[in-house]
């Protein structure tokens, strides 16, 4: 039977190193950028400067997640449908070749309620509650207990039952409990894991000091941060370009506060070595790393402190932070991105940088 109580969030965009995906209109996916391994499931390894559609898809989607070279995403049945690269088994379909379309995940086809992609591995709720995970597993991040690498799901230690949702950084992965609490695993040399130490997990920790009253969490690459029930965000781990938000650039081994986001927040996501939210007013503030532009404040200093996204103070329903670049979803149907845009991820038909939103060119909603 389906977990009572709160239900996972639904991602209706989702970027990574350098392409971005999103959900269209008719429940279709369209993705841009980079797709040197097929991750952006148009059959092909050609980049994109403009949306293309993926291919294959028989049933509508409700959510997507992107790895550094793989996406995933999940059907309106539960199906975890991914595609792209497969080095590591992180396409979790048995085998290691690179899937340019959408193939099904091994005993996942059905009643999964969240999915999270990280750099090269994957990890799954299913309809009971569990936490399943594939790919990569140097640094324990499938939490089975080893670091052994899998082509198909694995059950996570001690999550058998009672999570909501999962979130997946590089090397490391997360979790949202049906009483609100979080616990992760993987790697933890930045204290990324919120346990107040640096030692690796091979299998699930409490973040310390938070037991409940957490609706989402986000991993970066080497930072996490999670929306409170009451709008506020609270992160931990690398600090080094201030992607905490807490004013400071101390690595934080426990959850801090970000300050001036201690409510008012819906939805929040996580770069590399950045952070976004979005408000209730509908706005986007971003911090942390803004080499490329990724803050979308119109300049490439890093941000210790929240800042505005130029043109963004209303109407944003989705955002997604990929590695060095940004995008939203507006309430009028359209995709605005902004960031690095070496390898086409911002989707406006250049190669150019952006510090300000930019729109993508052939994608609406409406």
């Amino acid at each position: 039977t389906p977990v009572p109580g709160p239900t996972a969030p639904a991602f209706s965009m989702a970027a990574r190193s350098a392409h971005t995906c999103a959900i269209t209109a008719a429940g279709g996916v369209t993705c841009w950028g980079s797709n040197t391994d097929g991750q952006l499931g148009d059959g092909t390894s050609l980049d994109r400067i403009f949306p293309v559609s993926v291919t294959g898809l028989t049933s509508s989607m409700t959510t997507l997640t992107a790895g550094s070279s793989h996406t995933c995403g999940l059907t309106e049945a539960g199906a975890v449908k991914c595609w792209g690269k497969n080095l590591d088994g992180q396409i979790g379909d048995g085998g290691t070749t690179d899937r340019r379309s959408p193939v099904n995940v091994v005993g996942l086809t059905s009643g999964a309620v969240s999915v999270g992609a990280g750099s090269n591995h994957t990890c799954a709720v299913t309809a009971t509650g569990g936490v399943r995970c594939w790919g990569n597993n140097s640094d324990g991040q499938l939490g089975d207990g080893g670091t052994t690498d899998r082509r198909a799901p694995v059950d996570v230690v001690g999550l058998a039952e009672g999570v909501i949702s999962v979130a997946v950084g590089t090397n490391y992965s997360c979790a949202v409990t049906v009483t609100g609490g979080v616990q992760c695993w993987g790697i933890n040399s930045d204290g990324q894991l919120g346990d107040g130490t640096t030692t690796d997990r091979r299998s699930p920790v409490q973040v310390s000091g938070i037991s409940s009253g957490i609706t989402l969490v986000v991993a970066g690459a080497r930072h996490t941060c999670m929306l409170t029930d009451a709008g506020g965000v609270k992160c931990w781990g690398d600090n080094s370009d201030g992607q905490l938000g807490d004013g400071t650039i101390l690595g934080r081994r426990a959850p801090v506060d970000v300050t001036g986001l201690t409510s008012g927040v819906t939805a929040i996501t996580a770069g590399s070595s950045h952070t976004c939210a979005i408000t209730t007013a509908g706005g986007v503030r971003c911090w942390g790393n803004n080499s490329d532009g990724q803050l979308g404040d119109s300049t490439i200093f890093d941000r210790r402190l929240t800042v505005d996204v130029t043109g963004l103070s209303s109407g944003v329903t989705s955002v997604a932070a990929g590695s060095n670049h940004t995008c939203a979803l507006t309430a009028a149907g359209a995709a605005q991105c902004w960031g690095q845009n070496s390898l086409r991820q911002i989707g406006d038909g250049t190669t150019t940088d952006r510090r300000v939103p930019a729109e993508v060119v052939g994608y609406s909603t409406n």
